[in-house]
């Protein structure tokens, strides 16, 4: 299926927020996300399904100082 990541076109077989954000490479304890402007709790990733057309926002927290 076709969406959207941080506003760029990206095809995916995920089906769930937790299996996208696990097929970016991207840590799960360390990224907040929104599905079509909503901010999806890190507690209901695994339970929030990817749909056609969605448009996904991932922001990566990067520690340092």
């Amino acid at each position: 299926m076709r969406i959207q990541v941080n506003g760029e076109p990206l095809e995916t077989s995920a089906t769930t927020v937790l299996a996208l954000v696990e097929q970016l490479g991207l840590d799960v304890r360390k990224v907040a996300v929104e599905r079509n402007l909503e901010i999806v709790p890190k507690s209901l990733h695994g339970a929030t399904p990817v749909a056609e057309g969605d448009r996904i926002e991932v922001v990566q927290f990067v520690g340092g100082g």
